[in-house]
C-alpha cells in the first residue's frame, strides 16, 4: 500500500464550510503527535522524495493543490492528487518514500504526525526526487 486517501465530509451553509480532519466520525489510523504546516511559494515547485523508518504522516491541503508522489516498499511508485476544492487527507505509511509538487501558486499545506519533531529528525532517509524519474512530477495531456 502506497498510501490511502479518505475523503472528508463538507458541512457549508451561509456563513460559509466546515472540514473535519481528524476524530469521529473520521478515522486514519493515527495517533497525532505532531501538526505543521509547509508551503509552497510557486507552482511547479518539487518538496521530497524522503521517507521515515517509523513515522506515518497524514497530509491535507489548506489552499491550492498538489500532486503526490509515492513509492512502496516495492519499488512501485503511485500518485495522488489533493486539492483544498474537494477536501481528502491523505496517508502515508513508514518507509514510503514520498514528495510532492505544487500544482497552484502559494500551496498550502496541513501534516499530520505520530511522531515528534525529534523523534522524526533522526529517521529522516531523504533521496534524490528524480530517482523515481522525472515524468511522475509533471502534469500530464489528457
Amino acid at each position: 500500500m502506497a498510501g490511502f486517501k479518505r475523503q472528508l465530509v463538507t458541512h457549508v451553509d451561509d456563513r460559509g464550510f466546515l472540514v473535519q480532519l481528524y476524530g469521529e466520525p473520521v478515522e486514519i489510523g493515527l495517533q497525532v503527535r505532531r501538526i505543521y504546516v509547509v508551503g509552497s511559494f510557486g507552482k511547479g515547485t518539487i518538496r521530497g522524495l524522503h521517507a521515515h523508518k517509523y513515522e506515518t504522516k497524514a497530509y491535507f491541503v489548506l489552499k491550492g493543490a498538489a500532486k503526490f508522489v509515492i513509492q512502496d516498499s516495492d519499488g512501485r511508485i503511485a500518485t495522488e492528487t489533493l486539492s483544498s476544492a474537494y477536501p481528502e487527507i491523505l496517508v502515508i505509511p513508514p518507509n514510503h518514500p514520498h514528495g510532492w509538487t505544487s500544482l497552484a501558486e502559494d500551496t498550502l499545506l496541513l501534516g499530520l504526525s505520530d511522531r515528534t519533531l525529534e523523534q522524526t529528525n533522526s529517521d529522516d532517509q531523504r533521496t534524490d526526487p528524480f530517482s523515481v524519474g522525472s515524468d511522475v512530477w509533471s502534469v500530464k495531456a489528457r
